[in-house]
């Protein structure tokens, strides 16, 4: 038994999506900026795909009807179709020692917030070490002024 049409569509449809949609296309080619800094883009590719068809027979007797069956020479009409959308997300920058990721839509202020909560964190935990230091430095001091005005 010979392949059906449909099938030689759906193999040029599937044949086309696979060469415009590769890991490639979501995780961009990194670019190196002047100062060493790499750059890389990171996609959301959507795809769709659709295929049909049928086979029509014309007005003839039972027994040709029969034969033509058999032999698969019924006209088909089918047609496919395919669609592929790709919209850039965000890109990742690496240099500096640090890696962030830079979203396209700058309006998301909780991926903002959540950029920023180390940053905080770290800055907080100066701060305390700084506060915890100083006290103990000037409760020192204070005991020295104590000690030299009891001598006295």
């Amino acid at each position: 038994m010979s392949s059906h049409p449909i099938e030689g569509l759906m193999t040029t449809a599937m044949q086309s999506i696979k060469e415009m949609v590769d890991v490639n296309t979501i995780v961009g080619d990194a670019v190196q900026a002047p100062d060493g800094t790499v750059i890389i883009p990171i996609s959301k590719v959507s795809f769709g795909f659709a295929a049909g068809g049928g086979d029509y027979g014309g007005e003839s007797s039972s027994d040709n009807s029969q034969e033509e069956q058999d032999s698969g020479k019924f006209p088909f009409a089918g047609g496919s179709g395919a669609g592929v959308s790709i919209n850039p997300v965000a890109f990742m920058v690496c240099g500096q020692n640090q890696v962030k990721l830079l979203p396209v839509n700058v309006n998301s202020s909780v991926d903002k917030i959540l950029d920023m909560v180390p940053e905080l964190v770290q800055k907080a935990s100066q701060m305390l070490n700084e506060k915890m230091s100083k006290p103990k430095e000037e409760h020192g001091k204070n005991k020295k002024e104590e000690n030299e005005k009891c001598k006295e």
